[in-house]
């Protein structure tokens, strides 16, 4: 394990960012207070704040061979090469950026890597482009300051300045102040996948209860719109979960519950995430047509039935295939499809296969995630048992990816990331002209209020206080996770949002 102690808590998250990208298998822990570890400590590190310097020391603990007998820890001990370095905390950035850098040259001496997003460890990289391109600043010197500051390469600084400019291009068509989006949450699945840690529950155990949890996802529906009447909604994106678990009947129900609700008139976009093939049957597609659905996703993940299995993604590459073709058939043409690179055991001969298939589809939009491993997915928690699949993702998957999507007339227009991402890479969202997400976006730019409805759900209330002008004050408030929880504290979970609402005066 690697351990850094520092002599005050400040910038921890982002020490453990960086010290996790370069050391991805290694436990990182970074505390100010003192601390036991029961594992063998690799590297230790001591980082001291000072008035205007910070000064980092490191040493390696090597082992002891036999041949070494009864040496001394002291004698085990390699100490690295440190640094002290000036620092002005009247400025907390600009003092996390120079400790980032200085620790990003001392790490990738000592490893002999480089990132490709360099020092950059937040899971927005695209607002920086952004908030450049709305001050009118050239391509030019966004591509300097992101070199300079962050180290960044030449390669994701050119990918996230054309992302931001296409977001721009589509956000000129959203009311920030005046308009909002809506994400309604349906936390079921059939079965819960290797590699997922998202709030989802199996539709087995909770099938007799679903008409109950659309009863109190109704009552949120109510208070959303009656607070926002004067709003303009401008998108609304049914997650999940899967939503496609719900019964033909289920889907009719809480789609008419919608469109009775909410003046529609304004909406850019419908987005309904029908997400795993074996939930998707013909009746279910033609409820979403009858209603206007107008952007759906049908996710693969991959297209080799060994991973699928493995994953415990219980549909068939032919059901994938199947589902997609289906809908083409009944006149859904803005299509989704979510694949995820780096999944146990996939070389890139694999993401070649997968992406010959997906061109033979022509999915409108292609989202291409790259493996992240939380904490409460089963593929970390029982890692040991998976041990023999190689988890490898690196820039020439993406490559062939990127290659790929534009042969089918793909550009990528949103970006984000993620703690723990394999490769220390990105998930990137490409989409024919015309056919890009609004409400992701929305959701990764965070200029526009979203309500977020639904157990594990987080509404962020967007303020503009400066009558639009500078940055915008983001408030959130989550929903519960647990179902069982959500269903009995609905009525609280409503009166979370009302008191926020009144504590920053929203109106």
């Amino acid at each position: 394990m690697i351990a850094v102690i520092l002599n005050k808590p400040e910038f921890e998250y982002d020490i453990h960012s960086l010290l996790k990208a370069f050391f991805p298998k290694q436990y990182v822990g970074v505390s100010a207070e003192q601390k036991t570890y029961q594992e063998h400590i690799d590297i230790l590190m001591s980082i001291e704040y000072g008035a205007d310097r910070i000064t980092v020391l490191w040493q390696r603990h090597v082992p002891k061979t036999k041949e070494q007998g009864e040496l001394s820890l002291e004698e085990n001990v390699l100490p690295l090469p440190g640094r002290t370095f000036a620092a002005d905390f009247s400025d907390k950035t600009e003092a996390k950026n120079v400790l980032k850098r200085n620790l990003y040259e001392m790490l990738s001496s000592y490893t002999g890597k480089t990132l490709p997003w360099g020092t950059l460890t937040g899971i927005r990289p695209v607002k920086i482009p952004m908030k450049f391109l709305e001050e009118g600043k050239s391509r030019e010197e966004i591509r300097a300051y992101m070199k300079e500051t962050y180290f960044t390469s030449e390669e994701k600084i050119s990918l996230s300045i054309d992302i931001a400019e296409r977001e721009l291009a589509l956000l000129n068509r959203i009311d920030y102040e005046n308009g909002y989006s809506l994400y309604i949450g349906i936390p079921f699945c059939p079965t819960t996948c290797l590699y997922c840690s998202f709030t989802s529950y199996p539709l087995k155990a909770w099938a007799s209860r679903v008409d109950t949890y659309l009863d109190a996802l109704e009552k949120e529906i109510d208070f959303t719109a009656a607070k926002f009447a004067s709003k303009r909604l401008n998108s609304i994106y049914i997650g999940g979960g899967t939503p496609t678990t719900l019964e033909p009947y289920q889907l009719d129900r809480l789609l008419r519950k919608i469109k009775c609700s909410f003046d529609l008139a304004d909406c850019l976009e419908f987005t309904v995430e029908a997400g795993r093939p074996d939930s998707i049957t013909e009746e279910k597609l033609k409820v979403l047509r009858r209603h206007g659905i107008s952007r759906i996703s049908i996710n693969p993940q991959t297209m080799k039935q060994e991973t699928l299995d493995l994953i415990g993604r219980r549909h068939t590459v032919e059901q994938t295939v199947e589902s997609f073709r289906l809908a083409r058939e009944l006149g859904f043409d803005n299509i989704n499809m979510d694949l995820i690179m780096g999944l146990p055991g996939e070389q890139l001969s694999d993401v070649r296969e997968t992406m010959e298939q997906i061109a033979a589809l022509k999915p409108d939009n292609l989202t291409v995630h790259s493996l992240a491993l939380k904490r409460a997915a089963r593929l970390n928690m029982f890692k040991e048992d998976y041990q023999d699949y190689e988890m490898v993702n690196t820039q020439e998957h993406m490559d062939v990816v990127a290659s790929y999507a534009e042969k089918l007339g793909l550009h990528p227009y949103y970006l984000y990331r993620q703690k723990g991402m394999a490769g220390n890479l990105e998930n990137v969202g490409y989409a024919a002209d015309g056919m890009a997400g609004v409400y992701n976006v929305l959701i990764m730019e965070e200029k526009q209020t979203i309500m977020a409805l639904g157990a594990g759900a987080t509404t962020k209330f967007v303020r503009y206080p400066g009558g639009g002008e500078g940055d915008p004050l983001i408030t959130r408030v989550e929903n519960v996770k647990d179902v069982k929880n959500y269903l009995e504290r609905i009525d609280e979970m409503i009166e979370r949002k009302i008191r926020k609402m009144e504590e920053i005066s929203w109106h």
